[in-house]
């Protein structure tokens, strides 16, 4: 069944010359659908009179009935000679691509989709609000024919540069400038990766070489006889420092020497890779034409296409709202930050729960199960949050009420982004900054509602846990996450397929070959205004885990490497063959994620400062090395400058000052036996446990050390900002052209006109006399 309204032109043309009419390739711009409503019904006569408005405005209409109703729309090709002309024709960069009455594909699609999102019927409500109300179920665009889908491949290397160049070219033609900049930016981000992951790997095999040379590890492995006060209250046993002899050694990889080099290396390879993109960027979109695009521009001149007569919007500012949105994005903080605290207060529990099990080997590991069992849980709440976190980040939005959907898209998206940034890295930041140093010393624990202690850091030292939660979490986002990410869709499609009914009508199906393509691109898996936002913020909390703690994880790089030469052709199939088709979108950039990628440039260099200078024990073995070793007191030359180190670093505990609530073991382990001292790693005296001189000169080392290395390294990312230009030389120099030649176009116009002037001038002169 059909339901035929032509374009002016083709009014009177008979239904069955349609196809004649219409070129084959790219018949519709846009397929509506939704369900067989009652007749007569609110839901019925608004799909109506939608659908009326676009018959008003020139559009062709089509339907097919299934068990959807399937409303083809295509657009009157007036429209689009006014858009090019409004907007200084866009579309003169394309050369060699699939066009439909001059007109770019994708610069069709992008029209038609604003008018459809912006018509609107007498009720006040636009085609989102309509889909929201069921009365359609959706609206897409069509994919082109599989041969041209399978043009689309894109496995990126760095190796073969100007094969990418072809893809992302190719990227361009079928999903518009947004999702080809995206992949642009994936692309040269991966290829920068590598010059991360170089680093970072010999940082890893320097500490491989050094596995048992290390003489912090020999003392930790030779300590038999230090006695370590009990990790918890109750059944938790004292414990020799040689136990930690393995963890002592795995943390040696990545916290040594050259840890403090590489986050400053990381700061500064932060900085090199966003001004390069920036030089890609220009040159990419200055082949493109599209270098002096405005998008304030491009909006305003389709809302005239769509209504002549269109009043302007200006731009608004309300301080009573602002300061309401502020407030409620710093309560959505407080709340974040509580989860977090939750699960510090989970692995409280958990530590208590895993010392007073009877199976010995959950006993011994309490502390690690603790560790690893709060990352997995915290996953699990990154995953449930993320959901709340987008509807209140909409939410707020709405609130703001933006003049434009770029201005609504760079709002939500600075919002979304905060409350990500703090779902992900609450937990990690207390684990880096305040793990073992609120929790008080034995004999005076600090405690959650006066019963439980706070966990102390790891034996072998606190980076070992900031490791360990960062390998999980991000192994668990770049695995499980991903894996998720492309088997749901596919799955989905392939349910979908299988449920599809069978052609009933060959006969039916052989005379609207239109109806089998519809059907075939409803069954794919639905895209939104989110979709390549999605892709986009999944690349940025990657990002912040490769430079913000990467001091903690030098392999954050290569892992992030890996991950994204799979997550680059995935990506690609999953928008070719499992979604519907997005709708393209111009863009001379990322927009507000380059600010964002900035942001994350900065915390990088204040994060790996601190996580230097209080997580990591880098500080206190220098100042044990120059102030406090035998180098420095005995004068000798013979030995490492750490030896005696561990000792030095250790605190004594009487056991006889333990408070009420410690309960001691019945019987003491053999090791035991005369032993009325344990020892916890501080700096405080053993006669009144306050701190000592050490620990000042620590806690002031630790203090000057962060000044240093953030001013160095913020010292470092302005140079390179202004070493590497924004903008390469060979795209100034084509622009500067470009403005020359106009000017000399214009003078010579303005020689032409005064030179006519002065002729007729002249002649009604002569005519006078």
């Amino acid at each position: 069944m059909q339901d035929e309204i032509m374009l002016p032109l083709w009014r009177d043309a008979p239904s069955e010359h349609l196809e004649t009419l219409i070129p084959n390739q790219m018949q519709w711009d846009f397929v509506l659908v939704c369900d067989k409503h009652k007749p007569g019904s609110k839901k019925d006569d608004k799909r109506k009179e939608f659908l009326e408005e676009l018959k008003n405005k020139g559009f062709q209409l089509k339907k097919i009935e299934d068990k959807k109703l399937f409303w083809g729309i295509r657009a009157p090709s007036e429209i689009f000679p006014k858009y090019q002309w409004l907007v200084g024709n866009p579309d003169k960069g394309w050369q060699n691509q699939d066009k439909q009455e001059g007109v770019p594909i994708t610069t069709r699609i992008y029209v038609v989709n604003f008018i459809l999102q912006h018509t609107r019927i007498s009720s006040g409500e636009c085609l989102w609000k309509l889909i929201k109300e069921k009365v359609f179920e959706a609206a897409f665009p069509l994919h082109e024919s599989e041969e041209r889908r399978k043009s689309l491949k894109m496995f990126w290397a760095p190796w073969r540069r100007k094969k990418c160049k072809e893809e992302i070219e190719t990227s361009r033609n079928y999903f518009g400038e947004k999702v080809a900049l995206y992949f642009a930016w994936l692309g040269w981000y991966t290829y920068i990766l590598l010059l991360a992951a170089v680093p970072g790997i010999f940082l890893f095999l320097y500490g491989i070489f050094h596995f048992n040379s290390s003489q912090v590890s020999k003392e930790i492995c030779e300590a038999n006889t230090t006695i370590m006060c009990p990790l918890c209250d109750q059944k938790c046993p004292f414990w020799q420092l040689s136990d930690t002899c393995t963890y002592a050694k795995v943390t040696h990889l990545f916290d040594n020497e050259g840890t403090v080099f590489f986050a400053v290396y990381m700061a500064l390879w932060a900085t090199v890779f966003l001004e390069l993109w920036k030089r890609k960027r220009a040159k990419v979109v200055s082949g493109w034409e599209l270098y002096r695009w405005d998008d304030d521009e491009e909006e305003l001149a389709l809302q005239l296409i769509n209504d002549p007569n269109y009043e302007l919007r200006k731009y608004q500012h309300s301080y009573a709202g602002s300061t309401a949105v502020l407030l409620l994005v710093l309560l959505m903080i407080a709340v974040l930050i509580g989860i977090a605290h939750a699960l510090v207060i989970y692995r409280v529990m958990a530590t208590v729960i895993f010392t007073k099990s009877d199976s010995e080997f959950l006993r011994e590991r309490a502390d690690t199960l603790a560790v690893v069992t709060g990352a997995v849980l915290h996953y699990v709440t990154i995953v449930i949050m993320t959901k709340v976190n987008r509807r209140v980040a909409l939410l707020l939005c709405d609130l703001e009420e933006p003049r434009t959907f770029c201005e609504r898209e760079k709002i939500f998206t600075v919002k979304f982004f905060t409350f990500q940034f703090f779902t992900y890295f609450s937990s990690l930041i207390y684990v880096a900054f305040f793990l073992g140093r609120i929790n008080g010393r034995p004999g005076n624990y600090v405690r959650v509602a006066g019963k439980w202690r706070l966990e102390e850091c790891h034996p072998s030292g606190c980076i070992t846990d900031l490791f360990i939660q960062m390998v999980i979490i991000m192994g668990l986002k770049q695995t499980l996450s991903n894996f998720v990410e492309y088997l749901s869709p596919w799955v989905m499609l392939k349910f979908r397929m299988c449920c599809a009914s069978p052609k009933s009508n060959g006969e039916e199906e052989q005379q609207d070959p239109c109806k089998e393509e519809w059907l075939r691109n409803y069954q794919l898996n639905d895209v939104n205004i989110f979709s390549l936002f999605d892709e986009f913020l999944e690349m940025m909390i990657q990002y912040s885990f490769t430079t913000i703690f990467v001091a903690a994880f030098p392999l954050a790089p290569l892992l992030a490497f890996f991950n994204n030469c799979i997550e680059i052709p995935l990506d690609n199939y999953k928008m070719v063959w499992l979604q519907r088709r997005m709708v393209p979108r111009r863009a001379n950039d990322i927009g507000i994620w380059l600010q964002v990628l900035e942001a994350i440039g900065i915390l990088a260099v204040i994060g790996n400062g601190l996580v230097i200078a209080i997580t990591s024990d880098f500080i206190p073995m220098q100042v044990y090395k120059y102030a406090y070793s035998p180098c420095v007191l005995q004068n000798r030359t013979d030995i490492d400058c750490l030896t005696g180190y561990i000792n030095n670093s250790l605190s004594v505990f009487h056991i006889k000052d333990f408070e009420w609530q410690m309960k001691l073991p019945e019987k003491l382990p053999d090791f035991m036996n005369g032993i009325t001292k344990c020892r916890y790693q501080d700096y405080r005296n053993s006669d009144d446990y306050s701190y000592s001189v050490q620990f000042w000169h620590v806690f002031a080392a630790r203090l000057a050390f962060l000044i240093l290395f953030e001013h160095v390294a913020l010292c470092i990312k302005l140079i390179a900002a202004w070493y590497v230009p924004d903008i390469s030389l060979t795209v100034k120099n084509k622009h500067l052209e470009e403005k020359y030649k106009n000017l000399q176009s214009r003078l010579s116009d303005s020689a032409v006109v005064t030179g006519i002037t002065w002729i007729v001038s002249s002649m009604d002169r002569s005519t006078e006399v």
